[in-house]
């Protein structure tokens, strides 16, 4: 073969390789320093293979018997394997080598490059191909290039090892940015979904990582991505919170008005009413309320000053009875005070009073779920 067609055979073969997702950028120089470190535990993961076959199929990788294609890596070296198998286990590979076939002179094997990974990274990656077996050491060194691999390749269940190990096992301060900007390049959803809430939730010291001062440098829209989510973030959790006070307070309302009626109408040991006789026997007062509202139901009675106009403690007794009046069922047969003459009054009040009272009484009675109760119901006007 002349140097013309060498130089062409290499030519095609640039141009028929796919891009992998790079990795980030001192990422790429950490992984390939650690280099072909076999350390590690030789149990293995698998994934979609039958017993039957894992060992055989194993073993042909190993054996490379009849290897019909050569895979050159970044340190120079090859690996053999099987043009069939590779096809089938990836639409990318299936692509090249159906561009390269009846290109080949000879004998001579049909050749891939993997670039941009480690050699041990890619021997892995093809290995899989062959039984979907790994070793527990080599993903846990790995994962990160094997993502890569897997999403450049469209071999989606080594991805989702891949994904899978990320999340659940290596997920950590210190590359959980490296894992976020991956799994964006590499379309893995999911994954960047748990990067992104870890980096919120960890942020003080996510940001004091290496990975992070590097993702500043390289991809500084990225990082205001983050930070804008991180003020969004703790907005929506201010806002959780006053919502959570508030309805607190709707409830407390609620359960004041539970034991206002059951004070007028079924008697309190407590505080009265004074209409009514108590058992010795009756059980101790459930309603945690009626402590709250004594001292003020007490003062109501034998304030001086009890008109609305009065003092602080009987101008919030005369709200009580107001809210009462627009949640009781039954006005005419209700036993609180001034429930009916609440009612005829407010046919005078100016409309953005009326409105003012109708959404505070849906809040309260929507924050305990009680439409319908026994107590109180939302009026239909």
């Amino acid at each position: 073969m002349g140097p013309g067609n060498e130089e062409s055979r290499s030519n095609l073969e640039r141009t028929m390789l796919p891009v992998p997702p790079p990795l980030p950028v001192h990422l790429n120089t950490r992984f390939y320093q650690r280099g072909l470190s076999t350390s590690g535990s030789k149990n293995r993961g698998h994934c979609c293979s039958s017993n039957s076959m894992n060992d055989p199929m194993d073993r042909l990788f190993d054996e490379a018997y009849r290897a019909d294609v050569s895979i050159s890596t970044d340190d120079g070296g090859v690996i053999y394997a099987h043009a069939s198998i590779l096809g089938n286990a990836s639409p990318v590979f299936r692509s090249m080598l159906k561009q390269q076939k009846g290109r080949t002179i000879g004998k001579r094997p049909r050749s891939i490059s993997i670039r941009g990974v480690q050699p041990e990274a890619a021997r892995i990656f093809i290995r899989f191909l062959y039984s979907s077996l790994y070793e527990e050491g080599k993903m846990k060194e790995f994962a990160m290039p094997l993502l890569v691999l897997s999403h450049a390749y469209v071999v989606p269940q080594l991805k989702q090892v891949c994904e899978s190990w990320l999340e659940q096992r290596m997920l950590s301060i210190e590359n959980a940015v490296d894992i976020f900007q991956l799994s964006l390049l590499c379309d893995a959803s999911r994954l960047s979904l748990i990067c992104h809430r870890f980096v919120l939730k960890n942020f003080k010291s996510v940001s004091a990582t290496e990975g992070w001062n590097a993702m500043k440098e390289s991809h500084p829209v990225l990082e205001k991505e983050v930070l804008t989510s991180i003020i969004d973030e703790d907005f929506r959790q201010k806002e959780r919170t006053r919502k959570a006070n508030e309805r607190k307070i709707y409830e407390q309302l609620y359960e004041a008005m539970e034991a206002l009626v059951h004070i007028c109408r079924d008697g309190c040991r407590r505080i009265g009413p004074f209409n009514k006789t108590l058992r010795d026997d009756r059980e101790p007062c459930e309603y945690m309320a009626c402590k709250g509202l004594e001292a003020l139901v007490r003062h109501f009675a034998g304030c001086k000053l009890r008109g609305p106009g009065g003092c602080v403690h009987c101008k919030r007794m005369w709200q009580i009875l107001e809210l009462h009046s627009r949640l009781c069922v039954d006005t005419d047969a209700c036993g609180v005070p001034l429930c009916r003459n609440f009612r005829q009054r407010r046919r005078k009040q100016n409309k953005k009073e009326d409105l003012r009272w109708r959404t505070l009484v849906k809040k309260i009675v929507r924050s305990k779920s009680v439409n319908g109760a026994p107590f109180f119901v939302l009026e239909s006007t």
